[in-house]
Parts: C-alpha cells; structure tokens; sequence
C-alpha cells in the first residue's frame, strides 16, 4: 500500500517558504501555484512540489518577472533563458530611460530653467531613443529627398543620412543640452532649406575659378584670422592671392564669394558639433570663420 503524500495548508507553506500567507494565497488565485485539494474544512491543501515551484517562483519574481511570464515557465511554454532575455532587453530600455531622467533632473538643477524649458526637458525624457531618432531622420528625409547621395559633391545630404544623431544611455548635462538644441535646430525650417540648398547645388556640381580650394581657404584665412588681418586691408589682399589666383577678375570674384557662400553657415556646422557632443568625437575648431574672411575678402577685393 503506497504511502499518502504529505500535504500542506497554506500557512504551512508559508513556515517551511518563509513567504507571506496572503502571497501564497494571492499566487495561488493566480494559478501560478495551484492546491492539491482540499481539506474535510475547505481548506486548501498543497503538497511538496509547490514547496519548489513557490521557491522558483520567488527568485523569478524577485529578478522582475511577471505573473503571465511565470506562468509561462512553469507551464513550460517558455524557457526561463527565452524570459529572462525578454526581460533583460525591457530592464535595458527602463535603465535608458532611467538614466535621461536623471541627466535631465541634474540639468534643471543645476541651470535653474523656466517652465517652458523645463516642459521641453521634460518632453526629452519621455521620448524612447527610437522617438529621439526619428526625429533626426525626418529632417534627413524631408531635407534631401530626391538627391542622389552618390552625386558629385552631394557630401552634406550623405553625411547627415549617414550619422545617427543619439542620446547616450547615460547622457551628460552638456549631451542633453546638446540633444535640445540639435532638435531645435532640425525642427527650423528655414535650416532645413538652406542645407537642401547646399545638397542640391553640390549634386549639380560647381567648377571653381582661379584655383581655388577649401584647404587653402583653412590654411591661410585661419592664419589671417589668427593675426587680426581684415580681409579688406592691403595684407588682406595678399594673404587672398595666396588662396586663388591674383588675375581672377572682379566677376570672378564676386561669383566665387556667392559660390562659397552657399555652402558657408554657422548653424550646418553646428549640427555636425552638436553630434560630435552626442557621440563623444573630439571637439574641432569651427571652419566657418575662415570661410567667412574669404568671402569678405573676395569682395572688398573685386
């Protein structure tokens, strides 16, 4: 004759698991652990496997799982390795988020900030990094939809298609700062067509007169800049003829400066200091200022 199987009320249970009785109770009504029967008083009884599975279901519930997914384990439609990476992945986004709602709080404690800001910050933090992202990847679409990345001299539109623009898991001050800002600036619309401007002009290609090239340009206008030489000054004309070609005529000039032009702006360059804060790149020194002293240059000297 086999011996009966020892069973267990609730509060038994709770001695031997050390968990609470109203715990067990509430698993129990959840079908995470079910009763063996019931005693002559109604009571519910349980026998030494719910001892095991109320250990397992502990150290699941402890790590973060749910009930539907423990249930799912211990009714074998899932393995504890497929859950838990599951929720691994979903720990990972929280964590994410977690971390910008601290650089966003350590921001507004240390600026002080306005209410408008501090709702922009706010509407920072609650964005998913794929919302965040998304937002640099409308602007690329919209900017420079139809333009052929592989075109001649089409560099802005495949830089700016090619360079996520994302919010570190950890952001610093200065990266949430640079986060606003750069999503400020991609929300203008009137920097969205300047830089579609520049991405068609460059896919149209442009013969430059006299010699002229960007190396030249950063070499000696930033030596000009460096020395306090104004472009429209006698030394200024000479550093100029150092970077194109001295019999260059007035209209040569002239159609060069509007040529530079239209790919000299503050606010692109910007964009691309503004992702290396994101990114963590070593910061660079502004280009557009050497630009700017050609320009002038060229036509004080038309």
């Amino acid at each position: 004759m086999s011996e009966k199987p020892e069973l267990f009320t609730i509060g038994e249970l709770a001695q031997r698991t050390g968990l609470a009785v109203r715990t067990i109770r509430f698993w129990s009504d959840s079908d995470v652990v079910t009763p063996s029967g019931r005693s002559a008083g109604g009571y519910r009884l349980y026998d030494a496997e719910a001892v095991a599975r109320l250990d397992l279901v502990r150290t699941l519930r402890e790590l973060g799982l749910d009930l539907t997914s423990v249930r799912q384990v211990l009714g074998s439609q899932a393995s504890v390795q497929d859950v838990a990476e599951a929720h691994l992945r979903a720990l990972d986004a929280e964590l994410r988020t977690l971390h910008v709602r601290r650089a966003v709080l350590r921001w507004i404690a240390r600026r002080g900030t306005t209410t408008e800001e501090m709702r922009t910050m706010h509407e920072v933090a609650k964005m998913s990094a794929d919302e965040r992202q998304r937002i640099i990847d409308d602007f690329v679409q919209r900017t420079f939809e139809g333009i052929d990345e592989d075109a001649p001299g089409a560099e802005i539109a495949k830089g700016m298609r090619s360079m996520p623009a994302q919010l570190p898991a950890d952001p610093s001050t200065e990266q949430v700062d640079a986060w606003v800002e750069l999503a400020e600036l991609v929300s203008d619309e009137d920097f969205q067509r300047r830089c579609r401007d520049m991405a068609i002009t460059g896919a149209q290609g442009i013969d430059q007169p006299g010699g002229y090239s960007p190396e030249k340009t950063m070499e000696h206008a930033a030596t000009a800049l460096r020395e306090g030489i104004i472009p429209e000054s006698a030394r200024g004309k000479e550093v100029l003829d150092r970077i194109v070609d001295p019999e260059l005529s007035s209209a040569e000039r002239l159609s060069l400066a509007d040529s530079v032009e239209r790919f000299t702006d503050r606010r692109v360059e910007r964009y691309w200091q503004l992702l290396g804060v994101l990114n963590g790149w070593p910061a660079f020194e502004p280009h557009v200022p050497n630009f700017e002293w050609l320009i002038a240059a060229l036509r004080a000297h038309a």
